[in-house]
């Protein structure tokens, strides 16, 4: 019987990203059979593992599937489960699973709109954010302010913000004119807010801002705000091959679980936003 480091089998499960169980381990809230667990323990099949005194339903390496899902995120949703303020989260209209759970690839601001990925793998979600598989983001921004190819080269040479340098790995006009004009822009380490900073760096305003890539995954045009939209089977294997990650399983439905998902499919409305 083989056995897995907890904190990838936790992942895998859609308890949380790997670097969050490894927080949870070190703060005590995971057990393995009724034993405070610590951090490089592994498990297999038959370990009882607690989440806070909670028994918690494990997918190990070989029972796991990997889903894909694309979600065009409108602006006023954050990126979390819960909010204390009651805000519309992410995770409110994505299709239910029978186990584990979405996890959200990366993150987008409250007044940032469009591509989101989520994945029932946690394998595939953190080689995807891992700083180490050097994945581009594409952003469309719209900008009121005067645009000069000095500035641009700026952007692209890098500027120092308060958390250290920052540069588009490219910048190009896209449409527009008079003093709104759409830009696309790509950057490569995902910080906080980062292409908002840039801009306003140059003492430029952003008053859109809409992910359009995510590395190799273009927001389909069929994917309207607030609808999402699962990636098929073959995909999904492309987009392992690209990042080295061993084949799975892709979703395995019974017929009711798939005529259910698929009325839920049909049944999203697209919901309107500022600035539509």
């Amino acid at each position: 019987m083989s056995d897995e480091k907890i904190h990838k089998v936790l992942a895998r499960s859609g308890i949380g990203s790997r670097r969050e169980m490894e927080r949870w381990i070190k703060d005590g809230r995971i057990s393995v059979n009724n034993q405070v667990a610590t951090l490089g323990d592994r498990i297999a099949e038959g370990d009882v593992v607690s989440v806070d005194g909670t028994i918690v339903n494990l997918i190990f390496d070989k029972q796991a599937e990997r889903r894909v899902l694309v979600y065009n995120k409108p602006v006023g949703e954050i990126c979390t489960r819960h909010d204390p303020e009651d805000r519309p989260t992410v995770f409110d209209h994505l299709p239910p699973l029978k186990e584990g759970r979405w996890i959200a690839i990366g993150r987008l601001d409250i007044n940032t709109s469009g591509l989101l990925l989520f994945t029932t793998d946690g394998e595939l979600a953190n080689a995807l954010m891992h700083p180490s598989a050097q994945i581009d983001r594409e952003y469309a921004v719209r900008v009121l302010g005067s645009v000069d190819d000095a500035l641009l080269k700026r952007l692209t040479d890098g500027v120092l913000l308060e958390d250290g340098m920052a540069r588009f790995t490219d910048v190009q006009f896209f449409d527009g004119e008079g003093a709104n004009k759409w830009y696309h822009c790509v950057v490569m380490e995902g910080k906080n807010r980062e292409v908002r900073r840039l801009w306003e760096s140059q003492e430029v305003q952003v008053s859109r801002l809409k992910r359009v890539r995510f590395g190799p995954i273009f927001l389909p045009s069929d994917v309207r705000a607030g609808t999402w939209k699962m990636m098929e089977d073959k995909e999904v294997k492309s987009l392992s091959q690209m990042l080295e990650l061993k084949p799975r399983r892709g979703a395995k439905m019974s017929v009711v679980e798939k005529q259910k998902f698929d009325r839920r499919y049909k049944k999203q409305r697209a919901r309107r936003q500022e600035g539509d």
